[in-house]
């Protein structure tokens, strides 16, 4: 038994620290090889923001005039939009002089009264420095002026002999070194924009080709899942493109126009920056408000511009982080928004300042990627805005926990969003067939499987004692496809409840008993712990025209079938429902054993159960 065990921990081991080499080695190939990998996301992000246009557009004057009419106009535009930049820069420039003395005016705003404890602690630091050598320090009255000899003779002669000055005539700046201090810089920023433009055209015109190259060499014969998280990827990225230039475009534009109404000068300036550091998550509408705001400092005599002017951006940012974006965006993103702040600084850190623009494409292209690619699915649980835990494992969770308060929380929550009746088919009886299947795999001890069932049970309870509001809509109507259920029982109407075998089938029996009771039936539900002889016997004591059998998962439907054979000898008018609660293999041969062993029904579901139990008494 040992040995198996060790070879799975071996094998866990080695699986690990593969996993970890390849993330090092992904990471360090992102970083050392970034030259290059940046054009190409570059290329790749405005290929994805381009697509739709060209496809349009391409219907009418084919691909290649498309993609260079796109070209252009993007081309133009950039240049026009530079062009109108550049021109309120320069007048920027030339009115900055005239701020001068309003400048003055802030600064001096800022200092602090003499009296202040900040003011003398300034004027000590001063005292100090002029003591230091060095310093100001005016000198000592016996140096400054002897007795019989002018102040000048004694300053000449108290002071440090002269320092020689020497004259060097500046020789004219070499051309190669202007070129040099001014044109390398530049090199390299406009390489990189050549290259991403050229990419970009190429990837255009050959993006079919590029794409189904892609999905042979990522899918490996899984041709319709490749394809299906290239499109995903494609229309998720394009989708949040384009509607993030809409929201940037929209910001500064509202920006300009509010500058100008606030009276600061070069607005459509601002609104430019504006829209263009948004882009930035994070930092870029920070800065984007403290350049304005500067300039609002210098320009205005008194405070209320650069208030106005803060106020404009703060109240704006936050109606479109709180508004707007949440109403377009929507889910269409399906990146957590914790893990979008992680990946802006992981790839801030990989890829500077391009990285922070890229991050979140990126980010939703490896979310695709982890619901497509099993291999990958750990991005998708990490990454993704989906919830870590079904409802089920999350109260098991807790449960396993023994956190019995934030467990009740959960199937209150649960219950008020769909019905008690969803809660007991999807999320308890779940909840218990999992105890047991870590019971058997040995991931849980005894103990803790009672505790799970024992925290199940009290919750149960909890409900009959106060029951749940009215459900959005009736839980057995949702499983007959919003069929009404059939008449009503008669007052008295009486169903026995019977485990299979053991203590979860009780369990399950009880949640069956409380939702027929809500439903106006009067049901019993029989401990685990009787043997088949005293089932039997209470049902002949009890006289009642229904019987319910309960078997949940993974037990097998032999004590099922023996108990219901065992009764249709005893009883033959009595009517038989068995639930295989949690099944969701072999139904249907179960269903048909069972139907031979004498039982009327087979469901699956305890809402189904409600169903078929509430049409059999207008059959008695």
């Amino acid at each position: 038994m040992q040995a198996p065990k060790s070879k799975t921990a071996a094998a866990d081991a080695l699986v690990g620290i593969w996993t970890v080499a390849l993330t090092a080695f992904v990471i360090a190939t992102l970083y050392f090889a970034r030259d290059l990998l940046i054009p190409l996301a570059l290329a790749a992000l405005l290929t994805f923001l381009l697509s739709p246009v060209v496809s349009r557009i391409e219907h009418w004057i084919g691909r290649i005039a498309a993609v260079l009419l796109v070209v252009v106009m993007i081309f133009s535009l950039t240049g026009a939009g530079g062009w109108i930049l550049t021109r309120q820069l320069v007048d920027l420039a030339a009115k900055l002089p005239q701020y001068k003395d309003n400048i003055s005016a802030k600064l001096q705003a800022f200092h602090a009264p003499k009296s202040a404890a900040f003011a003398r602690f300034s004027q000590t630091v001063q005292e100090l420095q002029k003591e230091l050598p060095g310093g100001s320090a005016s000198p000592a009255p016996g140096v400054a002026q002897e007795a019989g000899k002018p102040q000048s003779a004694v300053a000449s002669s108290s002071s440090s002999p002269p320092v020689p000055v020497q004259v060097i005539e500046t020789s004219r700046a070499n051309p190669i070194e202007l070129v040099k201090l001014i044109i390398a810089p530049l090199l390299g920023p406009l390489g990189t924009a050549a290259l991403v433009l050229i990419l970009v055209i190429f990837m255009l015109l050959e993006r079919e080709d590029l794409r189904s190259r892609l999905v042979r060499l990522i899918g490996q014969g899984r041709i319709s899942a490749t394809t299906r998280a290239l499109d995903d990827a494609g229309q998720r990225v394009s989708r949040y493109l384009l509607l993030q230039l809409l929201v940037n475009v929209t910001y500064g534009t509202v920006i300009a126009i509010g500058l100008s109404f606030i009276g600061l000068p070069n607005a459509l300036l601002w609104g430019a920056f504006a829209t263009v550091l948004r882009f930035i998550p994070y930092l870029g509408p920070w800065i984007a408000t403290i350049l304005p705001t500067l300039l609002a400092l210098a320009f205005s005599p008194t405070w209320t511009m650069p208030i106005l002017t803060v106020a404009l951006f703060i109240v704006l940012e936050l109606l479109l982080n709180n508004v707007m974006e949440p109403l377009l965006y929507g889910a269409h993103t399906g990146v957590s928004s914790i893990a979008l702040i992680v990946a802006a600084v992981f790839w801030t850190w990989l890829w500077g300042p391009l990285g922070l623009v890229l991050s979140t494409p990126l980010t939703v292209c490896l979310v695709v990627m982890g619901r497509n690619v099993p291999r990958l699915s750990f991005l998708s649980i990490v990454l993704s805005d989906e919830e870590a835990l079904t409802p089920a494992e999350e109260c098991y969770r807790r449960l396993l926990a023994l956190d019995l308060n934030e467990a009740c929380k959960l199937a209150d929550a649960y219950v008020k969003a769909n019905s008690l009746t969803a809660l007991y088919d999807a999320v308890f009886i779940p909840v218990v067939i999992a105890a047991e299947t870590d019971r058997r795999r040995e991931a849980l001890d005894e103990e803790q499987r009672l505790s799970v069932e024992q925290g199940i049970r009290d919750l149960v309870e909890d409900f009959a004692i106060e029951p749940p509001p009215e459900p959005k809509a009736d839980a057995a109507e949702v499983a007959a496809d919003a069929a009404p259920l059939p008449q009503r029982p008669p007052p008295g109407s009486r169903v026995y409840c019977l485990p299979a075998r053991a203590d979860r089938d009780e369990l399950a029996g009880a949640m069956l008993a409380q939702l027929l009771k809500m439903q106006g039936f009067d049901p019993i539900n029989a401990p685990a712990k009787l043997v088949t002889g005293e089932l039997i016997e209470l049902v002949e004591k009890a006289a009642v025209p229904i019987a319910c059998i309960s078997v949940v998962a993974p037990s097998t439907v032999i004590h099922a079938r023996y108990l219901c054979t065992k009764l249709r000898a005893r009883f033959p008018a009595l009517k038989i429902v068995i639930g295989l609660w949690g099944a969701t293999e072999n139904i249907a041969d179960a269903s048909r054993r069972l139907r031979e062993s004498g039982a009327d029904e087979v469901v699956a579901s305890l809402a189904e159960a409600i169903v078929q139990t509430s049409k059999i008494p207008s059959t008695i």
